[in-house]
Parts: C-alpha cells; sequence; structure tokens
C-alpha cells in the first residue's frame, strides 16, 4: 500500500425516515464518476443514518424534568434540550459548568450524549444517535453486495478528545472489518517486540474521512480507497469501547 485516495460523495438528497441509504450512496458515487468498487470503506456520518432510521425529536414535544429546567436556567441552556441529553443518557461521568459528558446506552462517552441541533432538518429539532450504529452499518453493507461490491462500512460522529482540543470524527459503528489493527507480539526491525501497540483503524478512517466532509458541505458520506483491511463480518464496535474499569477518566 502506497496510496490511499479519499473522497466526498457528493449529491445526496436531505435524508427523510425511510431512506435506503446504501441505495443512495451507490447511485450518488456512481453519478459523479467514481463508482463504488471492492475494498473501498464506506463512511457514513450519523445525522444522516439518524435522519434515515427516524431518529430525531421536536423539542416542543418535550417536557423537561425538574432538574433540567433548573440546571438549564443557571447554565443558559435551552431546558428540552437538557431533558433529552439526560434521557439518552445511562449516567452523567463528568459536569463542568455547562459541560455535560455523558454515557450512552451504546457504551460510548460523549458530551451530551451525542444529541445534536445542528443541521437538523427543521428549527426545534435534534438529532439522537442512531439506535444501534453497528445494525445500521450492516444495513448499508447489506446494500452495496447486494449490488455486488463488497465494502465496509463505517458510521461516523463527532467526538472530543480527553488529552486535547478540537474535535475529530471517530467510529461509533463498523460492517465487515476489523475496527483494531494490533501489533502485539510482533517485532520492530530492531528487535523491539510491541506489548500494547494496536491502532484503532476505524478511528483513524473516520477521522481522515471528516477532511471531505466537514460540518458545511452537505457531504455526509466519504469513501476511502487503497487501504488494505481486514475483513470481517461479525465485527462490531465494541472492541474500541474502554471498559470502565481501565479508564482513567471514569
Amino acid at each position: 500500500m502506497t496510496t490511499v485516495t479519499i473522497f466526498g460523495v457528493a449529491g445526496l438528497p436531505e435524508i427523510t425516515p425511510g431512506a435506503d441509504l446504501g441505495a443512495l450512496i451507490l447511485d450518488a458515487a456512481g453519478k459523479q464518476g467514481q463508482p463504488l468498487v471492492d475494498g473501498d470503506v464506506v463512511v457514513v456520518t450519523s445525522k444522516v443514518v439518524s435522519k434515515a432510521e427516524g431518529r430525531t425529536l421536536e423539542l416542543g414535544e418535550v417536557e423537561p424534568s425538574q432538574f433540567a429546567r433548573e440546571w438549564s436556567r443557571r447554565w443558559g441552556k435551552d431546558p428540552a434540550v437538557t431533558e433529552v441529553v439526560l434521557r439518552e443518557a445511562t449516567r452523567v461521568v463528568r459536569q463542568l459548568g455547562p459541560v455535560l459528558i455523558t454515557e450512552t446506552r451504546h457504551g460510548l462517552v460523549c458530551a451530551n450524549s451525542g444529541v445534536d441541533q445542528s443541521s437538523s432538518g427543521a428549527p426545534g429539532r435534534v438529532v439522537l444517535l442512531p439506535d444501534d450504529p453497528d445494525a445500521s452499518a450492516r444495513t448499508i453493507r447489506a446494500a452495496f453486495c447486494a449490488a455486488g461490491i463488497d465494502a465496509a462500512v463505517i458510521v461516523s460522529d463527532t467526538f472530543g478528545r480527553a488529552w486535547r482540543e478540537g474535535q475529530i470524527d471517530v467510529a461509533i459503528g463498523i460492517a465487515g472489518m476489523q475496527p483494531i489493527h494490533s501489533y502485539i507480539g510482533q517485532h520492530d526491525p530492531h528487535g523491539h517486540q510491541f506489548q500494547v501497540q494496536a491502532l484503532c483503524t476505524a478511528d483513524e478512517i473516520a477521522g481522515a474521512a471528516e477532511l471531505v466532509k466537514g460540518n458545511l458541505s452537505r457531504v455526509p458520506v466519504a469513501v476511502v480507497r487503497g487501504l488494505r483491511w481486514e475483513r470481517d463480518d461479525t465485527a462490531t464496535i465494541a472492541p474500541v469501547l474502554r471498559d470502565q474499569v481501565r479508564d482513567l477518566f471514569r
């Protein structure tokens, strides 16, 4: 492997509930003259997955709890949004000023349970994370396989990082490929045996894909081509999620 190519898939329509994302991606990639091929990794922003699966909520229909009202009043937040964040969380990991770091039922630790108001499709609407991002990725991959294309799929979302400023896209769901490439037990050219080196290929791909997507481009899908990856039709994102007993920040 000497060259990896990354390109965005443009021309997708506004995604509505019930949309067949796999078919839409295949069609849009073909129309722009870059049809999907075997070995591609297709990175899909979680927001369009959520929209297709009906994972949106109108804030006007949300009745905030007393805690949500009091906390929001203190920090100048929308109590309806706060209520949704709390409903989507299994627990609050950290609360510092107006920032809520929560753990979702998926096992993801992130700001505001991944609840997002941007590009939601309408004022007063929020987008929630997909119910099962791995299953979402498998559904999209199945559409590619039905068209005769063996492409892996990553569902990505934007997360902060414990040690660094700024956000990056990470993988929250995966289908068709192993998310981690381990060097443990192998030796470098000088004879050193790796003890802990295991790269999260899925996160690296998701972060690279964001370079051609962006938040304002209306390009929610990117294709990474030329990268060798380990095929695994049973893969999930679970190995990426660090257990709480080994997590220094929880």
